[in-house]
């Protein structure tokens, strides 16, 4: 009877525990299906609630996109040869003290603009000014003895004999050496006026109202900057290419940005055994004075001429393709009020830094004449609608650089 009674309770434990793992495997399932459904009725919900798009529809592009272009022209291609100077003046006078003495005037400032033989230091004049007299007072004399001496040589009928008395006479008086006296005073007087040899501006002044100076003291520096050079220093490899009066393209590091123009005004038959290049001078106007000696200058003067050919600005070429690049660029074609973006194969020749060389051949060719487009092209399609702006960035296109 024990026994049986005992298994009678692990029976009943038995179908107890199945009938709760029965319930609990039904609750699951139920709730299982019923979140999939309701995931699925919201999924489908939403997604009627969405509009319809496409790709097409996010990138359309029937707006025509904002470009810049440029002509192809038929020109002489410049091939330029580069290198870096230094600006210098067109002129520079250090002026020294020719006389010691005092300086009692220094009218000028740095920088300051001055004529061509204004003053512009005074050295205190008293002594020369009493040299001078006492130079003249001695001549006086000389010349009342040399008077006296020939008091009577009129009468003398031969020529040749009152011209022996005369230099006689003049020898004896002491006449010459007093006139060339005369003279160095007077210089020493006038060399107490320095003077700007030529129009320019005031640098490094070097003396002060009171201060003593000996012959040979520096004074002031007068530089004349309009035009002004620019000393280029060019490998000799590059020299045998560059002439006398061609085109010279500079722009300095205080200018950023800006270009200068001038020509080449000479080159230097001498080669530097050391840096084995030659000095190059290229002439600037500068009537504004902006460009100062000393100055650091990136330079590109015109070489080598390349005439007769079809040319697009750099900006305008493009490398597309997979595995082998492929040198292209786009054409403008006008198309009612925009135009089309025509993506077109080219192959390219010399270029410079502005342009680049188109020649003929099976890849494709481009006319005078035609627009290509410069900016605001790098992610363009073939056949994209375009249109001509002068700032990309302005309209809200996607400038390339």
């Amino acid at each position: 009877m024990e026994f049986s009674r005992r298994t009678l309770s692990l029976v009943t434990l038995a179908l107890i525990l199945g009938v709760l793992g029965a319930g609990v495997a039904w609750r699951l399932e139920v709730f299982q299906g019923g979140t999939a459904e309701a995931a699925a009725s919201d999924s489908t919900q939403v997604a009627s609630d969405l509009p319809e798009t496409s790709g097409s529809a996010q990138f359309s592009t029937s707006v025509p996109q904002p470009v810049t272009g440029a002509q192809v022209v038929r020109d002489t291609l410049w091939i330029r040869v580069t290198a870096s100077g230094q600006a210098e003046a067109f002129r520079r006078a250090a002026l020294n003290a020719q006389v010691e003495g005092v300086v009692i005037a220094v009218p000028v400032r740095e920088n300051q603009r001055v004529g061509g033989g204004a003053m512009v230091v005074q050295i205190d004049t008293t002594e020369f000014a009493l040299q001078v007299a006492q130079a003249r007072a001695d001549l006086l004399a000389a010349q009342a003895e040399y008077r006296q001496t020939i008091l009577f040589d009129d009468q003398i009928e031969d020529p040749a004999v009152r011209e022996e008395r005369q230099r006689i006479a003049r020898s004896r008086s002491g006449l010459d050496q007093k006139e060339v006296a005369v003279r160095q005073a007077e210089l020493r007087l006038a060399r107490s006026r320095v003077q700007a040899p030529f129009a320019g501006r005031v640098a490094d002044v070097e003396v002060v109202e009171g201060q003593y100076v000996t012959t040979g003291t520096g004074l002031l520096t007068v530089v004349d900057l309009d035009p002004i050079k620019v000393e280029v220093q060019v490998l000799e490899a590059e020299l045998g290419y560059l002439s006398e009066g061609r085109r010279a393209e500079v722009t300095f590091a205080a200018y950023p940005g800006e270009r200068f123009v001038g020509r080449v005004q000479t080159i230097n038959p001498l080669v530097d055994p050391e840096s084995r290049t030659g000095r190059v001078t290229v002439l600037l106007a500068n009537p504004d004075h902006r460009i100062k000696p000393g100055m650091y200058a990136e330079v590109s003067l015109d070489a080598e001429a390349l005439p007769d050919r079809v040319l697009v600005p750099r900006a305008a070429i493009l490398e597309r393709g997979e595995g082998r690049r492929r040198t292209m660029l786009f054409v403008y074609e006008p198309d009612g009020q925009a135009g089309l973006a025509k993506w077109r194969y080219v192959t390219t020749g010399r270029e410079n830094e502005d342009f680049v060389e188109i020649l003929p051949g099976d890849e494709g060719m481009v006319e005078p004449g035609e627009t290509v487009l410069v900016d605001g092209h790098h992610y363009l399609a073939h056949d994209t609608p375009v249109r001509l702006v002068e700032n990309v960035a302005a309209e809200g296109g996607r400038p390339g650089r």
